[in-house]
């Protein structure tokens, strides 16, 4: 399993390798539900903590990015894999601008495996490309989402940061 997140870790480094995607579970019925204010929160703190020791402004918990997040984890977990592209959308920035949210930049980390939230955000932040795009420093919106896939154990995660157009 450890060699699974590993290599599902690195497949999700940036947009620029939209197109890989990696098996993480089995694909079928996936346990899908929005991401709480809470959880939100904690994720935009999280990341918070690493912007600001790069001198970088902070991001505010953005409910529609959250449900744009939430989602794309629920779309990984149904199809059992682990991507940037989802089932009818090439990426993030398709997504947003379909949840109305007008966006001027979109960056996405994603991962599966057994994470919770801390884990997730630690990984994320020790892995140099989900650090890149956590270090954007035009971002200014953030949301987190995540989905059980199938088997039960194996959870996909989703981070989206953006700035909208006029900022």
């Amino acid at each position: 399993m450890t060699a699974l997140i590993g290599a599902a870790l690195a497949a999700s480094v940036t947009m620029a390798r939209a197109d890989i995607s990696v098996r993480a579970a089995p694909p079928g019925a996936a346990r899908c539900a929005p991401t709480s204010a809470q959880d939100n929160r904690a994720g935009a703190v999280a990341t918070n903590s690493v912007r600001a020791r790069a001198g970088l402004a902070a991001v505010r918990p953005s409910a529609v990015l959250a449900r744009v997040a939430a989602a794309h984890a629920c779309d990984m977990a149904r199809r059992g894999t682990m991507a940037h592209r989802g089932s009818r959308t090439t990426g993030p920035a398709q997504r947003v601008k379909q949840m109305g949210y007008a966006p001027r930049i979109t960056a996405e980390n994603i991962a599966a495996g057994p994470f919770g939230l801390g884990q997730v955000l630690g990984a994320w932040t020790g892995s140099p490309g989900h650090l890149d795009n956590i270090l954007i420093p035009q971002v200014r919106d953030y949301g987190i989402g995540r989905a059980v896939g199938s088997d039960g154990r194996t959870v996909f995660w989703a981070a989206v940061y953006a700035a909208p157009k006029g900022r």
